[in-house]
């Protein structure tokens, strides 16, 4: 493991389970990352303007406020840090309220050390110097800044669905089932039900067409998605 430096990296954990929270910032800390706690959503939220972390990882279970009002109040101030949310729960309807909260990614309790910190990575690895783009008809993913951009319209996404456009746009015109798209975009750290693939699908959709743009991805009816033009 290649610990990353010391000074270049906060991350600001919520947590109101102090056990669990020194457990997460011990393994931070010997990973090569500088980490601040906060106890609950409010304190949180003063935090932020303290430190000013590069990643967020919030419980959703907290001592007053839940992690789900955190994400709503910070998205509401324009703050764009990414933020991976402590699930005790896998359901549909709960991914769904972590993306609409704000979430870009969520973890699944228990919490085991070497998959939190292989996704913590995930999100912190620095831009490498590369201008490579991949290119779709009138869709572009630039690699390094992990943004989609579409008739010269910039669009942020989460890592879940840059990972997942990704996987798409490498693979044009190709069937891709649902067992192929969970095992190369979700990995390791996927547990649940396959329809996950249509919550993530939605949003991306909902991004990349928001000027009323053609549909790229394509729903292939009891198999998978395509990316291809209708």
């Amino acid at each position: 493991m290649n610990p990353a430096p010391a000074d270049s990296t906060q991350i600001l954990l919520i947590e109101t389970d102090e056990t669990l929270a020194q457990n997460v910032s011990v393994d931070l800390h010997e990973s090569g990352y500088e980490t601040a706690i906060a106890l609950d959503a409010v304190s949180g939220l003063r935090k932020i303007a303290e430190v000013q972390p590069l990643l967020v990882v919030v419980d959703r279970m907290l001592a007053g406020e839940s992690g789900l009002w955190f994400c709503n109040r910070l998205r509401a101030t324009g703050t764009r840090v990414p933020i991976l949310m402590l699930m005790a729960r896998d359901t549909v309807e709960d991914r769904v309220a972590c993306l609409e909260a704000g979430a870009d990614d969520y973890f699944l309790k228990p919490y085991r050390s070497d998959d939190f910190l292989k996704l913590v990575r995930l999100y912190l690895k620095s831009d490498e110097e590369t201008t490579e783009k991949l290119r779709f008809g009138d869709l572009s993913l630039d690699l390094a800044t992990r943004r989609a951009i579409r008739n010269n319209r910039t669009i942020d996404l989460t890592m879940k669905e840059f990972e997942l456009l990704k996987y798409l746009m490498e693979h044009p015109r190709e069937v891709l089932t649902r067992e192929q798209i969970l095992e190369n975009v979700w990995g390791y750290d996927f547990v649940g039900e396959s329809n996950v693939i249509e919550v993530y699908v939605r949003y991306l959709r909902l991004k990349i067409e928001d000027e009323g743009e053609k549909r790229l991805i394509q729903t292939v009816r009891g198999v998978g998605y395509v990316l291809r033009e209708a």
